[in-house]
């Protein structure tokens, strides 16, 4: 017990692990026995948090203090360590360069990992890698069950082996992208090609990158991603270098927009 890690996080989220070594926030009165203290940022507007929390649990243990926000090497993947057992990264890196992304930047060009089991694909562009990947990709998913692809698939990579591949496993939720209103062709033809039903096909949507989107507009786009038949999943855009507090007007379009039952009764009216 004493050679464990402890992961620490400013915040949770859908990712976070939910083991006895996992904390989200200070040292709790009754502490475990561990070799170090690793606090792990995500998002650029949680370093004050991290930092803050890097002091607190060093008043007990070594710590050492990293994550996607601190620019820390992303190498590999390491199962159940800073995400929760369920997920699996297999690759790292994309060669795409969106103006609105930070993954080339933070973990550099495509780079294809061992593939270590899990339900929960969390790459950043899995359809990047070449097909033999992909092929051992899917002979490990169809040993798995509830199989979620939240890392969002890349509509402008789909192929008919793929759709293909993507049946012949237990699929529970496929997410794509339509980060701007020039996506939409691509992304409607994914959902086509794919044929499941609206509530198994989530589509992130960036709001307000574009600094002259309004809320029609953005509304528009969303409506428009449920109608060709996906639901979609609303994200207002944050830069890297500081957290933009967006008006009400805006954040209750995204809330609305980013939960199914909400987007339901919105579609209904």
């Amino acid at each position: 017990m004493a050679n464990r890690i402890i992961r620490v996080f400013p915040r949770r989220t859908s990712l976070t692990p939910l083991d006895d070594y996992a904390f989200v926030g200070d040292p709790p009165m009754i502490r475990p026995e561990a070799k170090e203290v690793h606090v792990s940022c995500c998002f650029t507007w949680d370093v004050p948090e991290a930092q803050r929390l890097a002091q607190a649990w060093g008043q007990y243990y070594r710590v050492k203090i990293g994550g996607p926000a601190l620019d820390s090497q992303v190498n590999g993947f390491t199962p159940n360590l800073y995400v929760k057992q369920g997920v699996t990264f297999t690759s790292r890196g994309c060669d795409n360069h969106c103006p609105w992304c930070l993954v080339p930047e933070r973990e550099g060009k495509l780079r294809e990992l061992r593939i270590t089991e899990g339900h929960i694909i969390q790459d950043n562009n899995l359809l990047q890698c070449s097909r033999s990947h992909l092929d051992k990709v899917f002979q490990m998913l169809r040993k798995q069950h509830a199989i979620e692809f939240t890392g969002g698939l890349d509509a402008r990579y789909f192929h008919h082996w793929l759709v293909d591949e993507l049946r012949s496993c237990r699929v529970n939720q496929i997410f794509l992208a339509c980060d701007t209103r020039q996506r939409l062709g691509d992304m409607a033809m994914a959902v086509r090609e794919l044929d499941l039903p609206r509530n198994k096909v989530r589509c992130y949507v960036l709001l307000a990158f574009d600094p002259d989107e309004t809320i029609a507009d953005a509304e528009e786009r969303l409506v428009e991603v449920y109608k060709v038949g996906a639901l979609p999943f609303a994200q207002l855009y944050q830069p890297p270098d500081r957290y933009i507090h967006y008006p009400k007007e805006w954040r209750i379009l995204a809330r609305t927009w980013s939960r199914p039952a909400a987007i339901k009764a919105v579609m209904r009216v």
